[in-house]
């Protein structure tokens, strides 16, 4: 089994992972704050101290949760580097939240007070429990960084508070919205205290027996109440949901030693990557209750692909990657980062999209100024919604960024994503070493490793070679190999000033999806490195996207067309544009008569579109070959 490396130990000091770091630092995770001042959500806190809750709460009941995330963001990056200013709002909140705290433990502004509706009385969709988990993660990263006493005191109690209202003899209940378990392991791992692994585990062993309410949304399938965790072959219902429960299920799993539930959870986030995943690592497809589609069910422009949805999917991907080791859930971590979770906020860091779809067929529109956005799907980037779990979510994700990056083992140390900065490990019986990465990637496929301190003696280093870099090359202090998909693994005895290089092809690729899913047949997407490619209006304005085809034969460039994106190269394809005798309706008994004419296509990393004015967009584009041969019948 593989271990994670101390958030602090992974510095990442420069290229694309540091700027998406320091925009959380200087713009996202200030955003959040002053976004939930403005709609009133941390004012919540200060009417529950009055008393006056009955009168002036405002925002969805899980609207206390976003405060947690931004002060779970908060935490990890004042781990990673101090701020006063960011400091001094951090404590603010810490001393705020426990005021608000029950004798008994109980913490929220939805429910419990006079003049509201009682405690617990919403199992369904009161989302009572799935606040307290982020209250309590939040409380984990305040015990892994040294952060306010009193916080991590309420969130014990709070704790406390579950275990003894939800226990083995207490309420036979469940929340609508898994979170809270893998909070209390990951409270478990940070205090010790037993009962709070016991407590997740008895909320995993009581989904699936239909304890919550039918619902509209795919029955009980919604939030995973129809069929044991142990007994489901895939996941279904909402994808965020979904995704939550299967990390805590892991989490309890690996805690507990329990191989019939890891194996389980194992088989149903593999079957859901086959049959359920977008090419950009997304999941969910029904705009409809957020959830997941059948098999193969994967519409480009109707994709929903929450941006929650991409975090939770890492969430469990990480989980898999320590307790299995398997290379390709870094893999899925990597096309799951780069491409749904990068698109998310804009380049300026303050505004950010909810839903993140891979065909946009008519321009965006804009968000109506004064408030917050009640819509998600609108083809633009909002500043803040009604339901902004994303923006937060999004923050922590950023904050905690460099604790994905490598693992230890007794052998040695892994690299699993690749970002400039140095790393210091401890594995096996106390060895230790530092270690530097230099890289222009994604844009660049040369990673380049220097051994700064080591003992002296045999480990292994472990480069992750991503599955679509055939025709990979290593060197170790010059002498260079063939380096297979996978893991390229040198174990030696080492010396400072060592040096391996990874240089990953970078040349564009065409990509094909599965036959069976049917939205995308006969199209190809393009991709270079481990990002997703897209066409967008900005680039071909005099052209409809809906008429483009790409020419699979002829092969893609990289371009160096101003695309007013920095940071990004831009990709040269050609391809057609067709033009049609158009009649008033749109189906006839002849293939439609079309004329063709040649064109060359400018494509952008698909996590940048949308940031240049509203636009249309498409990843997967229809094959020339294979619309000449529906033209010729």
């Amino acid at each position: 089994m593989l271990q994670p490396v101390p958030l602090t130990r992974y510095v990442i000091t420069d290229g694309f992972w540091a700027q998406q770091q320091q925009i959380n630092r200087d713009r996202i995770i200030p955003h959040c704050i002053e976004s939930m001042e403005r709609v009133g959500w941390i004012e919540n806190f200060r009417a529950a101290i009055r008393g006056t809750l009955a009168t002036e709460r405002v925002g969805r009941v899980f609207a206390d949760s976003e405060i947690y995330k931004t002060m779970e963001a908060m935490l990890w990056d004042l781990a990673r580097k101090p701020s006063s200013e960011l400091s001094e709002r951090l404590i603010e909140l810490a001393e705020l939240v426990p005021q608000a705290q029950s004798d008994d433990g109980y913490l929220n502004t939805a429910f419990g007070y006079e003049g509201g509706e009682a405690r617990y009385t919403d199992m369904d969709l009161g989302h009572e429990l799935y606040n307290f988990g982020h209250l309590l993660q939040a409380a984990v990263a305040a015990i892994r960084s040294g952060g306010p006493q009193q916080f991590v005191d309420a969130a014990r109690r709070l704790a406390g508070h579950i275990c003894d209202e939800f226990g083995e003899d207490g309420r036979q209940a469940i929340d609508g919205h898994p979170e809270v378990e893998t909070a209390l392991v990951e409270l478990y791992r940070a205090t010790g205290e037993r009962r709070y692994l016991e407590q997740a585990r008895i909320f995993v062993e009581r989904r699936g027996h239909k304890t919550l309410s039918d619902t509209r949304t795919k029955g009980r399938d919604y939030y995973q109440d129809n069929v044991p965790v142990r007994e489901a072959e895939v996941l279904v219902g909402h994808a965020v949901r979904a995704l939550y429960l299967t990390a805590g299920a892991i989490d309890v799993a690996v805690e507990m030693g329990d191989e019939e539930l890891l194996a389980a959870t194992k088989a149903q986030y593999d079957r859901t990557l086959e049959r359920r995943t977008y090419l950009h690592g997304g999941m969910g497809s029904n705009h409809s209750g957020e959830t997941y589609g059948d098999d193969f069910e994967l519409p480009s422009d109707r994709a929903y692909a929450e941006t929650c949805a991409a975090i939770a999917s890492v969430h469990v991907a990480w989980r898999l990657l320590l307790a299995t080791g398997e290379h390709s859930y870094a893999d899925v971590i990597e096309r799951t980062l780069y491409n749904n979770v990068a698109s998310c906020p804009s380049t300026d860091g303050r505004s950010f999209f909810y839903v993140n779809t891979l065909h946009r067929r008519a321009p965006g529109i804009e968000q109506e100024p004064g408030g917050e956005s009640l819509r998600r799907t609108d083809g633009t980037r909002a500043t803040w919604f009604t339901t902004s779990c994303c923006p937060t979510n999004l923050a922590r994700t950023l904050a905690s960024i460099g604790a994905y990056m490598a693992t230890v083992d007794a052998d040695g140390i892994q690299l699993h994503q690749y970002a400039t900065g140095t790393l210091e490990a401890t594995f096996g019986q106390g060895r230790t070493a530092r270690l530097s990465v230099t890289t222009g990637y994604p844009n660049d496929g040369l990673i380049s490793v220097r051994i700064d301190e080591t003992e002296g003696d045999e480990w292994s280093l472990t480069l992750r070679v991503p599955a679509w870099a055939s025709g990979a090359k290593l060197s170790v202090n010059g002498e260079e190999q063939d380096a297979a998909p996978g893991a390229a693994v040198v174990t030696r005895v080492w010396q400072a000033g060592d040096t391996v290089e990874l240089r990953l092809p970078m040349t564009p690729r065409f990509v094909f999806a599965d036959p069976r899913i049917d939205d995308v047949r006969g199209s190809a997407a393009v991709e270079r490195g481990p990002l997703v490619y897209a066409v967008e209006s900005v680039d071909q304005p005099d052209i409809d996207l809906e008429l483009v085809t790409i020419d699979i034969n002829t092969p893609l460039e990289d371009s160096d067309a101003e695309v007013g994106l920095d940071g990004v190269v831009p990709v040269r394809a050609q391809g057609t544009v067709r033009s049609l005798d158009e009649s008033g309706w749109p189906y006839g008994g002849d293939a439609p008569r079309t004329v063709s004419q040649n064109v060359e296509l400018t494509l952008i990393p698909y996590f940048r579109w949308a940031n240049r004015g509203s636009s249309t967009m498409r990843v997967w584009i229809p094959r020339s070959d294979v619309a000449l041969a529906e033209a010729n019948g």
